[in-house]
């Protein structure tokens, strides 16, 4: 499909700089393609309103990582130039790829130093090799640390790496580091907060579990990438960046028995989603799965087991925009998101959020 087909014109003041008080406060609006009024305006503690006993939501339990750094280039041992770096997608015990900026004078070999502010360890020395380089500004950098004592160093030297859309209104502060986090955030890696999920507060799990319905967690690394426009002319020209991540036997089994009962399997963010169909065979089987995917969902793909998505306000021409396009119905979709800027709902990260019934 043409990318040009998934534009649209947002007013800078739909953009939200701060999210809901209380989480769960947050606007929600209900889209259901075969119901009779297809559009519903309801707050995000309504949510238990729309699940079923025996249903099962699917959280993301990726935790953000520290992981833009700010740093200095040394190449033949003259110094520097100033760089940044955002990782995301950790390949080893030592080894990262990063988005770096500016990424057209960065060469194989050269040496950055991130931090030198003496709080973190080593007299606060990051310090790394380009070890690849590949399009669009990614790198690989290979550390001199690794393991736990480089985790540590990057949590000394790195900050929250705020989305463009927030980072060029204002700067990142203390308050970020728990506002860009979900409150069952566990395993460490992501570079973008699963945002679905941080409207969701322990009264409205309390709430949840009343209503009989199961929640499961699975993981995936969300990587910078989820930031970047889509360039090419056509959905069929463009490559997505890999994120990791896994599902276990057990959550595996547990889903599958949720359907075999005749329960939804309702996804919490488009991260969930992607790594449930990553997952799901052709029959709608959830197996264990663990790897790094690249599913790119557009409008024509057959979703295998996901019934309903729960999911923030995405940018235009983004491959986000064009999965709920797909969930819910490309036209669908084109109306929603008229209805959503026109009365007023938040868009992206820290705003609104929406609950999208599939399109069969």
């Amino acid at each position: 499909m043409r990318v040009d087909l998934f534009d649209f014109d947002l007013p800078d003041e739909r953009i939200a700089l701060r999210p809901a008080e209380p989480r769960d406060s947050a606007r929600l609006l209900v889209v259901d393609p075969a119901g009779a009024v297809q559009l519903s305006d309801y707050r995000v503690s309504d949510l238990p309103a729309f699940l079923r006993a025996g249903d099962a939501l699917v959280f993301n339990d990726t935790k953000v990582i520290p992981a833009q750094l700010e740093g200095v280039r040394h190449r033949d041992g003259a110094g520097g130039q100033q760089v940044s770096a955002t990782l995301h997608m950790r390949i080893g015990a030592s080894r990262w790829k990063a988005f770096a900026k500016p990424g057209k004078r960065i060469k194989i070999g050269d040496r950055i130093s991130f931090g030198h502010d003496g709080s973190s360890c080593l007299l606060g020395k990051l310090e790394c090799t380009v070890e690849e380089k590949g399009e669009g500004g990614e790198v690989t950098l290979a550390f001199d640390l690794s393991g736990p004592i480089l985790d540590e160093a990057i949590h000394s030297v790195g900050h929250i790496p705020l989305p463009p859309y927030i980072a060029a209104k204002r700067a990142e502060d203390e308050r970020d580091r728990a506002d860009y986090q979900t409150i069952y955030a566990r395993e460490e890696g992501a570079v973008a907060a699963p945002t679905a999920g941080l409207h969701f507060t322990p009264a409205l799990f309390e709430a949840i579990d009343k209503a009989g319905v199961e929640r499961h967690f699975v993981t995936l690394h969300v990587g910078a990438g989820t930031f970047l426009p889509v360039k090419a002319d056509d959905t069929e020209d463009h490559k997505m960046h890999l994120e990791s991540g896994y599902v276990s036997a057990e959550t595996a089994a547990s889903l599958n028995a949720v359907r075999a009962r005749g329960g939804r399997i309702i996804c919490v963010g488009t991260t969930s989603l992607r790594l449930i169909e990553s997952a799901a065979q052709e029959n709608g089987e959830i197996r264990a799965w663990a790897g790094a995917t690249g599913i790119f969902i557009t409008p024509g793909y057959r979703f295998k087991t996901v019934d309903v998505l729960m999911t923030n306000f995405h940018l235009p021409r983004s491959t986000l925009f064009m999965l709920v396009s797909a969930f819910a119905g490309f036209e669908t979709m084109q109306v929603a998101y008229k209805y959503a800027i026109s009365t007023g709902y938040r868009f992206y990260s820290y705003g609104d959020s929406s609950l999208l019934f599939r399109k069969d």
